[in-house]
């Protein structure tokens, strides 16, 4: 296949790309590709760590310059790196950047795993049982809190002996 872009050498290298939802596809040539920094022979052109970094820059824009002023400025305790450092390399300088940039982690957490933030694993069937139901005890535990809190206490005693039956028939798996 011919280069699409000088018409005279053979393409080999092949794009796809997909912007707002409209796909294009185009074939062109090394050199081609070089004119036009699609292509850099001899470097690594893609790495997980450019992903990452480029998920950090899609971030929500923040409305107050000062505020994100803060983020950029917001340094790391223990080891030094700066949010700016860890958005461009995509990595964490040690276990400590993980607390210091929380704040700006679960947003982009939640992007890249569907809303997740939180790994729960898988639980066997067979023998999940009480597992699953200590998830639930926890679950109506976080949503009694909450009914607490907006000071919603008829709710929150049904969710109370929702967790007392729950517990008890832990308690009986436990002995059974």
């Amino acid at each position: 296949m011919q280069c699409q872009e000088c018409n005279q050498r053979q393409a080999t290298l092949h794009f796809t790309k997909i912007i707002n939802g409209k796909k294009t596809e185009f074939h062109i040539c090394d050199q081609c590709a070089r004119e036009k920094g699609e292509y850099f022979p001899g470097s690594n052109s893609f790495s997980i760590h450019q992903l990452l970094s480029g998920l950090l820059n899609f971030e929500q824009p923040i409305s107050s310059h000062s505020a994100q002023s803060t983020f950029q400025e917001l340094m790391c305790e223990k080891c030094g790196m700066s949010y700016r450092q860890f958005a461009t390399a995509g990595r964490f300088g040690c276990s400590n950047c993980y607390q210091t940039f929380s704040q700006k982690l679960d947003p982009i957490l939640k992007r890249v795993h569907s809303g997740n933030t939180v790994h729960s694993g898988k639980i066997p069937k067979r023998i999940g049982g009480t597992i699953q139901l200590k998830k639930k005890v926890e679950q109506l535990k976080e949503l009694m809190k909450q009914h607490i809190d907006r000071e919603e206490f008829e709710k929150a005693a049904e969710v109370r002996d929702q967790i007392r039956s729950l517990e008890t028939k832990i308690h009986d798996n436990k002995e059974g």
